[in-house]
Order: structure tokens, then sequence, then C-alpha cells
């Protein structure tokens, strides 16, 4: 559906304001949380406490020794406390990923993290994070987490950094209308394949097939979440899936990414509408006879 892009002005102009905003509040709910875990690392209780709204909970997700599921609880004045209080390690938790959901006041984000008490890791798991932006922006109004000490990463990997960064540069690309961004993320014989099935481009192909939305303000903009990387043995090769949130509602990505020695450039990307099982029936319905 790719073919459908060309837009009028004033509907692309509203997709790039949302798109921009909506990144714009990603980038703050992150900063709140960050916040948090500076506020942590510095023993600081008064930065900590203004990081949550008054009403925020705090819960932790575990199995106990019996193997029983428990929900225990926390008040944030019970944390705040014990991070102000003197300890002779620094509480620090690091964040491996961030998967960000905004929806008008409303953010959601799930973090992959492992707490060290000084240089000793202690634990892992993930933060559900809810988010309020209010009168004086994000605030953390709930925080559920899990811990476990198997399988908890301990250093941070640069290429899965290196993807991320470079997929989410490509969307914002094409939100822009960076053509050199965007066609420069991709290897010479790279392809992507749109959702109608007569759309398969090699890079230089597409490029000039899209040149009239790339002289607009936006060409597409599409706004990835749930990315999930993948890596081959020797480390050279990488693929990938995510969902989108798009004009013609939620989409399935995927491709492949190879190692250059200009670093991380997309190889193969798959755009699918991601069509719900229960209404696949009415759009087979809606189908040209023999598609």
């Amino acid at each position: 559906m790719l073919k459908k892009l060309f837009l009028p002005a004033f509907i692309l102009f509203h997709f790039t304001t949302n798109a921009q905003t909506a990144s714009d509040d990603q980038a703050a709910v992150i900063a709140t949380i960050q916040r948090m875990f500076d506020a942590m690392r510095a023993g600081d209780s008064t930065l900590l406490r203004s990081t949550f709204d008054p009403s925020a909970r705090m819960q932790t997700a575990i199995t106990n020794k019996e193997g029983k599921p428990l929900l225990l609880h926390e008040t944030v004045g019970e944390f705040a406390t014990a991070v102000g209080t003197l300890h002779p390690e620094v509480w620090d938790e690091r964040i491996w990923s961030y998967d960000v959901r905004v929806d008008g006041r409303l953010a959601t984000a799930w973090t992959e993290y492992t707490f060290f008490l000084g240089a000793k890791m202690s634990h892992c798991g993930v933060n559900a994070f809810q988010l309020f932006k209010g009168e004086n922006g994000w605030k953390i109004t709930q925080i559920t987490d899990t811990r476990r000490r198997e399988d908890c990463q301990t250093e941070v990997n640069p290429d899965l950094s290196a993807i991320h960064l470079l997929m989410d540069a490509w969307h914002h690309a094409a939100a822009v209308a960076d053509e050199d961004k965007f066609f420069g993320s991709m290897t010479a014989d790279g392809i992507y394949l749109g959702t109608d099935a007569s759309e398969r481009w090699l890079r230089d192909e597409m490029k000039d097939w899209s040149k009239k939305y790339f002289e607009r303000e936006s060409a597409w903009a599409f706004t990835a979440h749930d990315r999930r990387v993948y890596f081959s043995a020797n480390g050279q090769m990488a693929w990938f899936e995510e969902l989108l949130d798009t004009w013609m509602g939620p989409c399935r990505g995927s491709g492949v990414l190879q190692k250059t020695p200009e670093g991380w450039k997309i190889r193969h990307y798959n755009l699918a509408v991601a069509v719900s099982n229960e209404v696949v029936n009415e759009y087979i319905k809606m189908l040209p006879k023999g598609k």
C-alpha cells in the first residue's frame, strides 16, 4: 500500500506533526525514568520523589521459595527513604532497552534492567512503568518489576544498540523526508517489499519511484515498537521483527541487516499489514478475484 502514500500536504503534515510529538513525548518519558535512576545512584531522595506522581505505587512480581506467586507492594515513601539512607554501595540499575508507548497523557515503558550493588551484580528483570503527563510534565504513576538472578545481562551489546539507533533513524528519515538518510541506511543491493504484491524494489528503484514523496515535508510516518533483533553466529548479519503504527493501521516490519565497514545497513525489509484474525474473512471478500 505504499503506492497510496501520495497524500494531500495537510494530511502529511498531520502525520509528521503527530510523529514528532510522539517522539518528543517518548524522549521526555525516558528522561523522567533516567532521572529516577540517577537519583538512586546519587542517593538523592528529593530528586527521586520529584519523578513520581503523589498517587504512585510500586509492586514486585515474584515466585517465593515454595513456588508460590506473590505480588509485593512498596510505597514511594518507603522507597525514597531507603534510597536516601546512607549505604556503602552505589545502587546502580542499568537499563538495556526501552519500549515506550504514548497515547495522549498516558505512557507505558517496558525496560530490561540489571541491578548492581557497587560493582557486584545483584539481580535482573524487567520494569513495567506507567506515567501520566500533567501540568508538571511526565510523572511515574506505577512501577511493577520482576526479579531473577539467572541469565542476567551485565554489559551493553554495542551492535544491538547500533541497530536500534539505525532503525529508529531510518523511520524518522521517512517521516521528515530525509532522502539521503533513508536510502543511505540501505545496502546498494537492498530490497524493500511493500504491502502490495507488486511492490518489490531494489534500493535505487525505490529511490526513483518515491522521489515525489521525499519532495514533500513527509514521505510517510511510521512509528516502530516491540522490535526484536537476532544475530548470526559470526555477528556479521542480523535479522529483526517490529510492529508499526501507520496510517494503514497496525503493520509488521521484518528484515535483514548486514554489518559493513560503514556500520550496520538494511539489506532487506518487508512491510506487511497486520490483519486481525477476527476480520480476515471480511478482508478476503474485499480482495479482487484471483489476488
